[in-house]
């Protein structure tokens, strides 16, 4: 019975955990966590001996859509097709998952649990490296632009979902041509009506 209670338990401070990062942001306090799930602190903690421990066992899926979304793209025999392949899978993800866009939400303040959890991040690395080394993409690219150009996703709120998704392939294909060292002014998806915000 003690190990069916822990593992309710368990369930209950990941479900709380999931609704309040997405709601509030990580910065909620692991108190406001137990409360929600009903728990002592003392048993959040007993699980989850720190809040990137929680944080990284209530994204793990996302985290695990990441890790082989990016492996996919170093898998590529072109790199910097690999590096295309991986923005545009990231950025439609974000698009249309709502744990996704938790997740990343507050990622740039983040990048250590991300780095301590999963090698998604050394992965990603080596294909932006590999992708400059072709020419293809911009000398003074840096991660950190990617982790931008995620967030700036997040702004683009538009229904219905498919408009919002349509929306932001066409977003990410404007990226796509910033970030080659040598634009090529092809073709972009379809234009999506995005209403302006009132003054």
């Amino acid at each position: 019975m003690r190990r069916t209670d822990a593992a309710h338990n368990r369930v209950r401070i990941l479900a709380a955990a999931r609704v309040a990062f997405a709601v509030r942001g990580y910065g909620v306090p692991m108190r406001e966590i137990a409360r929600q799930a009903e728990v002592s602190v003392a048993t959040v903690y007993r699980h989850f001996p720190t809040k990137d421990a929680l944080i990284a066992e209530t994204f793990a899926e996302e985290l695990a859509l990441c890790s082989s979304i990016v492996e996919e793209g170093l898998a590529a025999a072109d790199p910097w097709q690999g590096f295309v392949l991986v923005l545009e899978k990231l950025t439609e993800a974000h698009a249309r998952e709502q744990g996704f866009r938790a997740f990343v939400a507050q990622l740039p303040r983040r990048l250590d649990f991300a780095a301590d959890r999963a090698h998604t991040l050394r992965l990603l690395l080596e294909l932006i490296h590999r992708a400059k080394d072709t020419g293809e993409l911009r000398a003074d690219f840096v991660l950190e632009d990617l982790v931008l150009a995620l967030v700036a996703n997040e702004g683009i709120q538009v229904e219905p979902a498919s408009a919002r998704v349509a929306a932001v392939r066409r977003f990410t294909a404007l990226l796509i041509q910033s970030f080659r060292a040598h634009p090529d002014a092809g073709p972009l998806p379809p234009a999506v009506r995005v209403p302006l915000g009132r003054a």
